[in-house]
């Protein structure tokens, strides 16, 4: 038996991905004048509640909270770095330190958390309608580059 990462590769190498077809993209401006947002999927909710209950939906982040809860419902992460800096997750601060040091052209006003760990059969929720929605409102606050952090 070989790594567990062969493992996982042999038991899902054969399933049918979906063909998005021809990926239109757009080239960002240079950094110094860009507006940056970050997306994960850490499931932070801002409301206090720990568990993620909203499915395949998101929630917005306001870019001047902190305080926010990881309701991310998988257990197979390890929280400690998360719980010691939220920047390990959600790099708000370090964004700021990039815009004010004139790095980056801004940080946006809001920023967008999903929760991860899907189903399979939810992903086609995130792919046509939570995902094009994000998609509008950061277009929406001017985001020219989008800082993703998986959990």
């Amino acid at each position: 038996m070989g790594s567990t990462d062969d493992v996982i590769r042999a038991g899902v190498g054969g399933l049918e991905a979906f063909d998005f077809g021809v990926t239109p993209h757009t080239t960002a401006p240079e950094l110094a004048r860009a507006r940056v947002a970050i997306v994960t999927t850490a499931g932070l909710r801002p409301d206090g509640i720990g568990v993620w209950t909203h499915g395949q939906s998101f929630t917005e982040l306001d870019a001047r909270d902190r305080d926010f809860t990881l309701a991310h419902l998988s257990p197979n992460f390890d929280r400690v770095g998360i719980a010691a800096d939220l920047n390990i997750v959600y790099p708000i601060d370090r964004l700021e330190e990039l815009a004010a040091s004139g790095v980056i052209g801004s940080v946006a006003p809001r920023h967008f958390s999903f929760m991860g760990a899907q189903p399979d059969h939810t992903l086609t929720t995130i792919r046509l309608d939570t995902g094009p929605a994000v998609a509008k409102m950061l277009r929406d606050d001017g985001v020219d580059v989008v800082v993703l952090t998986p959990v």
